[in-house]
């Protein structure tokens, strides 16, 4: 094993694919803790797999998103590439589903989402990963997720390296086109997601292979089994999502990855009650993943404290009932110190609404985009690849296009809560029109 990397003190192997090695490693300058990729010895470095390897560098490099494996640093040293990457303590979705192969819909779900705003991220700065499934899907015991491995990602401003008429990807992940060898778009994402999710939710691929046929042909010719003939627990709503992202016709599938992302942030709304990390850590903990002490702490660093014994879905319900709580009493402390404040002539002041304390989030999604202004000030112009941080209370929301009707809605959010916001905004002249 290689004991040094740059600048890196390598501590141990923790993989090994066809073409790389992944070690743990120390950087010891800023003394974090860092996993390094190093392309085999045994591939040349001028080879196409090489270019492959730093093209994939190149990739990250330029992507800064909470659910992309971040990059730090990319090394020739010693005739072979290294590529110094963020180190993320947990699972794959892989393992994950080798010991555990049927998730909660719910967890499925928030796996699922988080990969489409990881895509939606890549493809919006025209990049296609190409080869989504479980081995690419880290979960880490933050319970974050992660989409990583873009070694065979096309980028339509540069040259792709596979030959038109032959396809690179992982056979029961595969789309229809990606099969053929056809050209490719977003949408052959957003068919492998799809599947991963079925995976999720069955236990099972949608596409496996018998004696009559390849799984390669029947994910171009043949109907999978309803997933709710295989888990009868599986809601309609979210057998329609896989449904429509495992069209044979990309033209028939999700539009976009932010398409996608929309129908299952309303899917898990009435289903997560808290944080979404907070719902994925007690499930890696309830699966043994992460240690009880490990989750009460990471939790605890949150707000959300667990009671012993209670199971998963009554440490949601106990999560919200503690927001409820803790914002109530903030609310009737506020009320109880305006009554008895004097005012200028020293005389008790009348109770007047509390301003709410703590942070809200908003995920804001326009159709095509707008400026966000909440209570007068511009706060970021879509399309955003993460939550907006307001403060919790009652907010006044913009979305403002110059070419389309302003939207504005009143907000009243409790700390701590995730508000969607999905608009299709009207164009002006549409607006006139009726008026």
């Amino acid at each position: 094993m290689i004991a040094r990397i740059g600048n890196c003190q390598v501590l141990a192997e923790i993989g090994s694919g066809g073409m790389a090695v992944v070690y743990k490693a120390l950087q010891e300058p800023l003394n974090r803790i860092v996993a390094i990729k190093a392309l085999k010895s045994s591939i040349a470095i001028d080879s196409q797999f090489a270019q492959r390897f730093e093209r994939e560098a190149l990739f990250l490099a330029s992507m800064q998103h909470e659910n992309i494996l971040h990059v730090h640093d990319f090394l020739k040293q010693g005739g072979t590439m290294f590529i110094v990457m963020e180190f993320v303590e947990g699972i794959d979705l892989y393992d994950l589903l080798e010991r555990t192969p049927r998730l909660p819909v719910d967890v499925a779900g928030i796996i699922a989402m988080n990969i489409a705003r990881a895509l939606d991220y890549a493809h919006f700065r025209g990049i296609i990963h190409r080869d989504i499934k479980p081995a690419n899907i880290m979960l880490s015991k933050k319970g974050e997720v992660k989409l990583m491995d873009f070694g065979i990602a096309r980028d339509d401003s540069l040259q792709d390296l596979t030959q038109t008429g032959t396809g690179l990807g992982t056979p029961s992940y595969m789309s229809p086109e990606q099969i053929l060898g056809d050209k490719l778009d977003y949408r052959t994402d957003i068919f492998s997601l799809g599947i991963v999710l079925y995976q999720m939710v069955t236990g099972r691929k949608p596409f496996v292979e018998d004696a009559q046929r390849s799984v390669m042909q029947k994910i171009r010719l043949d109907r999978y089994t309803s997933p709710r003939k295989v888990n009868p627990t599986v809601p309609r709503a979210l057998e329609r999502i896989m449904a429509r992202c495992m069209e044979k016709l990309p033209s028939n599938r999700y539009p976009s990855a932010q398409a996608l992302m929309g129908d299952l942030e309303e899917f898990l709304k009435s289903r997560v009650l808290a944080n979404y990390n907070a719902r994925m850590v007690t499930f890696l903990k309830d699966e043994g993943v992460i240690e009880g002490e490990s989750a009460a702490e990471i939790l605890g660093r949150s707000g959300v404290t667990e009671r012993p014994g209670v199971g998963q879905g009554s440490v949601l319900r106990a999560i919200a009932r503690v927001d409820a709580t803790v914002l109530g009493l903030v609310l009737i402390v506020g009320l109880m110190v305006q009554l008895v404040a004097p005012g200028p002539g020293g005389a008790a002041q009348k109770a007047a609404a509390p301003a709410a304390v703590g942070t809200a989030y908003l995920r804001v999604v326009v159709d095509p985009w707008a400026e966000v202004w909440v209570d007068g000030r511009l706060v970021e112009t879509t399309p955003i690849d993460r939550r907006l941080e307001v403060p919790a209370g009652v907010r006044f929301l913009e979305l403002r296009n110059p070419y389309y009707r302003k939207h504005s809605e009143r907000l009243a959010l409790r700390p701590g809560e995730v508000r969607p916001i999905r608009v299709r905004l009207e164009p002006a002249s549409e607006a006139a029109k009726r008026r």
